[in-house]
């Protein structure tokens, strides 16, 4: 039940992730509308699509914008067709990075990518140059003032969770993808508050940065975030807490 101070729950924590909500909006509107073209309009027979609706409404994304992504990815609507890209590259330190695009121009999403890297201390790799570090997790996050230890690792061990680990200021709940569904309503019967809740890549060791390399790789990780094309950024990077801007 250790825990570490990953990367992306140390920006949770400081509320730097996908800060701009117009950015989160695009974001999951993309991840909708390719989720609906991929496995139908229909929630209930497509778990992606429903895991992409849950986190939707979880930014209190309107029901219409929700309605139309889905009419667009299964043709009742004209819409933008996305193409999923998936990078594979190292930062600063050697950190394994791996980024997924949606985008409508190939090019320009691989262009940018590389321009990204290159400029940050990076290098774009060959496709399964690190995947083999990370495995698909269902992670959920909860605050220690909304649960207490003892009562949440009940809830969630009997739905099937894998873990409960402590992350300072959050308790992080890991599942596989498939009991996801099944541990997040559990924990919501159990009328526990969630910080947030998604199906992410988990890396399988973590590379701990100090000082300069810290911040390169963070300067690193915010430059591809911050791409148009950027749907989802994940990395083994590591550091201590006190360094991270505020």
């Amino acid at each position: 039940m250790s825990g570490h101070s990953k990367w992306a729950t140390i920006k949770h924590k400081k509320g730097a992730l996908d800060a701009k909500r117009g950015k989160i909006f695009t974001r999951l509107i993309k991840e909708i509308t390719i989720a609906a073209k991929g496995g139908g309009g229909d929630p209930d027979g497509n778990p992606r699509l429903r895991t992409a609706i849950a986190a939707a409404k979880a930014e209190n994304m309107p029901a219409d914008n929700i309605k139309r992504a889905i009419q667009k990815g299964t043709g009742e609507l004209e819409g933008t067709s996305y193409e999923e890209i998936q990078f594979e590259g190292y930062g600063p330190g050697g950190v394994a990075v791996i980024v997924q695009c949606l985008t409508d121009n190939r090019n320009r999403a691989v262009s940018e990518i590389r321009h990204a890297f290159s400029k940050n201390g990076g290098n774009l790799g060959e496709t399964g140059s690190v995947g083999y570090m990370f495995s698909k997790k269902g992670v959920i996050l909860v605050g220690k003032d909304d649960a207490n230890e003892d009562k949440l690792t009940e809830v969630v061990l009997e739905a099937g969770a894998e873990d409960l680990s402590d992350e300072g200021e959050y308790w992080e709940i890991t599942t596989s993808p498939k009991d996801f569904d099944a541990v997040l309503d559990a924990v919501k019967k159990a009328g526990i508050e969630t910080a947030s809740a998604e199906v992410t890549m988990v890396a399988s060791t973590y590379t701990k940065l100090e000082g300069t390399a810290a911040s390169a790789m963070a300067r690193l990780l915010d430059a591809i975030e911050d791409l148009d094309d950027t749907q989802n950024v994940y990395s083994n990077f590591d550091m201590d807490e006190s360094q991270v801007p505020a």
